[in-house]
């Protein structure tokens, strides 16, 4: 989970200056979710903030992506930037623990956790929903895209190993391929039984 949450901070820390340089260039529509200043925590400890005082599954980071994923598509006037990003990651959290999750907390607690206050929070739910168009459910195809596109980017970033460590790799993936492979066959000759009966 912690390289998920370093993940998605760098992501986001990268689109957000992009698009504050880009704002320059492109007019960009002020929103309910834009500060007045860029605040001072970080992106990456403003996530581990929520991870740790949220409890919510963590499906939420996920889901909380695609949202923001869709958010962005709907409303390219209002693209992430620093003065928004912080904003849209505790709304994205909160929509998708509610949604996704049994038990959540209320938009009081997300509010503090998130350092504004509730009836901001409030807004910004609503905002949220209605910038979705109330688009929530995520469907399992749509979860598993979302989370192969992160473990490839994930897997990207790290850094490379050393050649003991990249043999040792090297032999666990061969043997769990082999793995798969006989699984493979077994459940073909179950099907070729059950066909042969």
């Amino acid at each position: 989970m912690t390289k998920l949450i370093t993940f998605l901070s760098s992501f986001l820390q990268r689109v957000s200056e992009s698009n504050d340089i880009n704002c320059r260039f492109q007019p960009q529509k002020i929103s309910v979710f834009h500060g007045l200043t860029r605040p001072s925590i970080s992106i990456q400890s403003y996530l581990e903030r929520i991870f740790k005082y949220a409890n919510c599954s963590p499906s939420c980071f996920i889901v909380a992506y695609v949202y923001l994923d869709r958010f962005v598509q709907r409303q390219p006037s209002l693209p992430i930037n620093s003065f928004n990003v912080h904003r849209l990651l505790i709304t994205s959290v909160m929509v998708a623990a509610k949604f996704l999750d049994d038990m959540y907390y209320n938009n009081a607690y997300y509010a503090k956790v998130g350092g504004i206050s509730t009836i901001e929070m409030n807004f910004l739910e609503l905002d949220f929903l209605f910038g979705l168009s109330f688009h929530l459910n995520v469907t399992p195809n749509a979860f598993h895209t979302y989370c192969t596109y992160l473990q490839r980017e994930m897997l990207l970033l790290q850094p490379p190993l050393n050649v003991a460590e990249s043999s040792l790799s090297i032999a666990r993936s061969a043997k769990l391929h082999s793995c798969f492979n006989e699984d493979e066959t077994t459940s073909q000759q179950k099907q070729q039984q059950q066909l042969a009966v």
